[in-house]
């Protein structure tokens, strides 16, 4: 079976209500010192992805793009092995100190710890349903 990578408008969170209702409660967690993975589940069957990086944080914007497009790619590599969730990626201080190597180790540990507490947040919300 052939997956397709594409990154189209329906894997982006678009409005700042997507944004907000993640941001609201969000029942899964992933955290570095740079970066901070926060997720929802939604209803779609797919997951969707947000990413914020404030000036505050990444001067100029050449930096805030390149981490933005590096944060986009593996998301797009990724998207196959994470549930349907809506998340949010924050970039933190330190985050423009990252090599392109350390930015891409971090947001691989981020992927796999992420996709794992979203598996056990939906079986532990399908048992206690149940």
């Amino acid at each position: 079976m052939k997956q397709n990578y594409a990154y189209g408008r329906e894997l982006r969170l678009l409005t700042p209500a997507h944004f907000q209702k993640v941001f609201d409660n969000p029942p899964v967690k992933a955290v570095t010192a740079e970066l901070t993975m926060l997720a929802t589940p939604n209803n779609l069957g797919c997951p969707r992805i947000g990413v914020t990086l404030s000036k505050k944080r990444a001067k100029r914007a050449v930096d805030r793009n390149r981490i933005k497009r590096k944060i986009r790619e593996s998301f797009r590599l990724k998207q196959h092995k994470i549930p349907a969730f809506d998340i949010i990626v924050i970039g933190k201080n330190g985050v423009v100190d990252l090599s392109q190597e350390e930015l891409q180790q971090r947001l691989d540990y981020l992927w796999r710890t992420l996709s794992k507490r979203c598996a056990q947040y939906l079986s532990a919300s399908s048992d206690s349903t149940s």
